[in-house]
């Protein structure tokens, strides 16, 4: 029996085993591989074919066997009505329902690459995304479909409804599932190396980057938390009862995110586990829902989390189900940690850190290990090598702090259109910066401590400040602004912003403002207006961290 984690890792990965691991190279670099691995997301969807219940959304519940029929027909559709051929882009822009994860399984199974859309995009940012992808197809809601007419300039995209209720002039996939008759996939495929996702993330200047991964990249980010969990359970003392229900999970976070798509979705095929998916987030609903549907499993970022603990505080629901809380995209409150061992029967915190561009995986850490060291993200993948270096390019000894670099099998392809991007991010050819300030304990335990990058994480959302900074500087009476991050309880981190105008500006006035120009989440909570010019290095920057500092004295937050 395996007594640390790395003899059990090295128990599971040996040769002959389900999780073998063995040298290889994905897009041209050297990596550990999966021996076993399903080579592409076609493969992963077939294998778990089944009669075991996969989507539940309100009254709609469909099987794995149901769900692979109803993609199948709609890859047929793409493919003879369409015309998309491997390698074209298909944008997919909806809320959390069915129909994402029946036309994303569609459109990568047959080599096409899934533009999952930030569904909160305002006209102008869609417009961004759908142009800058090349998209020749938009599968959209009716929400969005609304946002895309609104668009100014013409684009050349066809585009499929989805659960509309007004008139327009477009396909409705209702309708042409009605007269679809096939249910088998069609031949066309991927190969492993084929380009499967495109995933935008807004960097700290300018528009947001496309992360482009192949499907080597997602499958082996998928089966390598599946080896961090076998390894949890080979090292614990005894093994643990087999829980009384089917493994369920929760999806309220939008998967158009890599925690939504990767950790909650895509996971799910191989544990054959149900997805009760709601249509927004709303923590009573959530409580009803894990009591009805007996959840056993629920990830989402910190504000969802912090509040389910305060719901399950005073709720009579049962809970039970609930076997683990894992958390993304930011990290949680120690006091967070503590309440969720605490507030749960059964279930036990977890979280990890990873980025859109590793997959969602990086490192991860869970129960008493997290509940022992509620500030740290984990340990590293074994598909992955994580180091910490100076600015000179340096190694960092153990414990001393600087940027986070990571390298492997999950790491993303490249940012589309971006040779730039790609330059700046890539070291030595596979290394990548993460832009995360952070350091390593002797333990090879990771804690992330600042961030380089100019971003705001409300949520789990990435906001770059440089793109809220830019709508506020349209506004004819704005000279001079700073945007920056303000502590938040519930969502880890809000939005704040000082400028210097002309004149007074009201706040109310500014949102309306704002609210043309950007998604509503990306407008400041919290604004402050100088009189005079903003304080400046000899340099000529702004000192940002300065006028962070002084928002958390105003708030009373330092």
């Amino acid at each position: 029996m395996a007594e640390t984690r790395q003899e059990a890792i090295a128990e599971l990965t040996a040769p002959g085993e389900t999780y073998e691991l063995y040298e290889g190279n994905v897009l041209g670099r050297k990596c550990l591989k999966f021996k076993n691995a399903p080579p592409t997301l076609r493969e992963l969807y077939l294998e778990a074919k089944s009669e075991v219940e996969f989507l539940v959304y309100e009254d709609t519940r469909l099987t794995f066997e149901g769900a692979h029929i109803e993609a199948s027909k709609i890859a047929h559709i793409l493919v003879e009505r369409y015309g998309i051929q491997v390698g074209d882009r298909v944008a997919i822009s909806m809320r959390n329902y069915p129909e994402w994860i029946l036309t994303f399984m569609a459109v990568t199974s047959i080599g096409g690459v899934a533009v999952a859309m930030n569904s909160l995009w305002k006209p102008d940012e869609m417009s961004y995304g759908l142009t800058d992808s090349g998209a020749k197809l938009l599968i959209a809601d009716e929400e969005r479909i609304d946002r895309f007419n609104q668009i100014e300039e013409k684009l050349d995209i066809a585009i499929i409804s989805v659960r509309a209720v007004k008139e327009h002039p477009y396909d409705s996939l209702e309708a042409l599932l009605e007269k679809a008759t096939e249910t088998d996939m069609p031949e066309q495929r991927p190969l492993p190396e084929s380009d499967a996702t495109i995933l935008y993330t807004s960097g700290s200047t300018g528009h947001p980057k496309g992360v482009v991964s192949c499907h080597v990249n997602i499958i082996h980010a998928l089966l390598g938390w599946e080896l961090e969990q076998h390894c949890a359970l080979a090292l614990l003392d005894e093994p643990p009862p087999d829980p009384p229900d089917s493994p369920a999970t929760l999806l309220a976070v939008p998967l158009f995110h890599a925690t939504g798509s990767h950790a909650v979705y895509l996971a799910s095929y191989r544990h054959q586990r149900r997805i009760v998916s709601m249509y927004k987030w709303d923590v009573r609903e959530a409580a009803e829902l894990i009591e009805n549907e007996k959840i056993t499993s629920f990830i989402a970022p910190a504000a969802m989390t912090g509040d389910l603990v305060v719901e399950a505080r005073k709720t009579n629901r049962d809970l039970s189900s609930l076997l683990s809380v894992g958390g993304g995209g930011a990290p949680r409150a120690p006091e967070q940690v503590k309440s969720i061992d605490e507030s749960f029967s059964n279930a036990k915190p977890g979280t990890g850190w990873g980025m859109t561009e590793t997959n969602a995986i990086g490192t991860s850490i869970g129960g008493d290990d997290y509940v022992l060291r509620p500030a740290s993200s984990g340990r590293c993948s074994a598909l992955l090598e994580l180091k910490v270096i100076n600015e000179n390019g340096d190694e960092v000894a153990t414990g001393e702090r600087g940027e986070l670099l990571i390298r492997g099998t999950t790491i993303f392809k490249e940012y589309w259109n971006r040779p730039d991007a790609n330059q700046e991010t890539f070291v030595n050819g596979d290394w990548m910066r993460t832009g995360d300030v952070a350091y390593l304990d002797d333990e090879g335990y990771l804690f992330i401590v600042d961030r380089i990058k100019d971003l705001v994480i409300r949520g789990g959302e990435n906001i770059g400040c440089g793109e809220v900074e830019a709508a506020l500087l349209e506004h004819p009476s704005i000279q001079e602004v700073s945007v920056y991050a303000v502590p938040d309880d519930r969502l880890g981190e809000e939005i704040g912003a000082t400028i210097f105008a002309a004149e007074i500006i009201q706040q109310s006035e500014l949102n309306q403002f704002l609210s043309e120009r950007i998604a509503k989440f990306k407008i400041p909570r919290f604004l402050h207006q100088e009189d005079k010019p903003l304080p400046r290095t000899a340099s000529g920057k702004i000192l940002k961290r300065e006028l962070r500092d002084e928002a958390e004295k105003r708030l009373g937050l330092s």
